[in-house]
This record gives C-alpha cells, structure tokens and sequence, in this order.
C-alpha cells in the first residue's frame, strides 16, 4: 500500500482552465490546455487532489479536484455534472494503491450517478484505499465492511471523469453479458469472514507431515 501520493497511468486529457486561475473571475472560461496525469494526493475528508503536467508552459500543477479534466474538448458546458456527482466520496484514509482490474480493462460500463441519471463510459482503473500502518491507530472507517468503496475511475462519454464504487456501476462485456442487463438487488457485505474460526483444527501439537490429526488416518 502507498502512502499518500501515487503515480496514475499517463493518462492525456485536458485541464478547464477556469482551474488554473483558482475559479476566480470567470478567467479562462470555456478555454482548455493539452495536460497529462501525473500523480493523485489522498488526504481523509477531502476528495482526491490530482496533479497534471502542462506541456505549453513545462508546468506541474498539483491540487486538482477530478471535475478539473476533461478527456475531449468539445464538451457543452451546461452538461457537466459537478465534482460531488463524479466522485459521490471523500478519501478515507492516506494510504492507497492504484491498480487496472486487467477483466474490465477498457471495457464499456454504465454508471449510475448522484443525480439519478445513467450515463456510459469506459473503464480506465481503480483506486484502493487502507489502512496500511498496522503501528498507528486506525481511526476511519476504511476497513469496515459495510463502508468500504473502491474508486473506480471512468470515462464518461460527455467528455468527463468520474470515481465510482463498484455498485454504481454495471460493467458491459460483449462476449459474456446479455443485451438487456437485470439490475442487481445484492445486498452490501457486513460480515467479516476468517478461516481460522474455533479451536476444533489445531496443530501446534504435531509434527507430522500434513498435519494429520488422530482419526484422520496415516
């Protein structure tokens, strides 16, 4: 597990530039500039900070909220949805990891977001969060079952990003799903689950091979 800031997949996109100039003033307005992923910052509370390079000025610009990018620029500004619809939470916790769930690597998904409205994207790759340092106290909630979430980062085809847990999301692989996908009625994991439960299978008093107890044979 990372600590409280990791590489991303170089990812080319663009950065709103209102966003550059602090959303101070309406500067820079419906303009963007050519960037690239560089790195994410998770700080417990607050949504992810993202760090981009500007090839025209040879800049790092870091402190980024995802609603910051777009993937294309020929977005209608009146469609895009607000950084609390694209990632619904908060960081959890300062320790994280980037991975590509490599099964549903660039395939097609439908997201269902904030505001009660579907929208289609691809999948890119996922953020994890937890609690790495077993010496510190763990004072969040990021290894309680019932409250962990995955990021998983989307591109939506409206032009924008979003960081979604698993079950906003219906993932659509050609090969295996229907054309018609049903809509799960699962309920959320609360259960903590352990294969050493009980004192019926123990062996620190056995050296044999296989551990092999009485009545289970030579």
């Amino acid at each position: 597990m990372s600590f409280y800031v990791v590489n991303l997949p170089t990812t080319r996109c663009y950065v709103r530039k209102e966003y550059l100039y602090d959303l101070r003033d309406g500067k820079g307005v419906g303009e963007y500039e050519e960037c690239y992923w560089v790195s994410v910052r998770a700080v417990p509370g607050m949504a992810f900070y993202f760090e981009a390079f500007i090839p025209k000025y040879g800049a790092l610009f870091d402190k980024l909220p995802l609603s910051a990018f777009v993937w294309k620029k020929d977005v209608k500004i009146e469609e895009l949805i607000p950084l609390d619809a694209l990632q619904i939470w908060n960081c959890f916790n300062w320790d994280m990891k980037v991975i590509v769930k490599e099964f549903v690597c660039g395939m097609r998904c439908r997201v269902y977001c904030k505001d009660r409205q579907y929208r289609h994207g691809t999948y890119l790759f996922t953020i994890d969060m937890g609690h790495a340092r077993a010496d510190e106290v763990d004072t969040t909630l990021v290894h309680h079952q019932p409250e962990h979430k995955t990021f998983n980062f989307i591109e939506l085809d409206n032009g924008q990003y979003v960081a979604q847990p698993n079950n906003r999301i219906q993932f659509m692989d050609q090969s295996l799903c229907p054309r018609d996908l049903e809509l799960p009625d699962f309920h959320v994991c609360t259960r903590d689950y352990t294969c050493e439960e009980g004192d019926k299978w123990t062996f620190g008093d056995t050296d044999k091979w296989q551990y092999k107890a009485k009545g289970e044979g030579e």
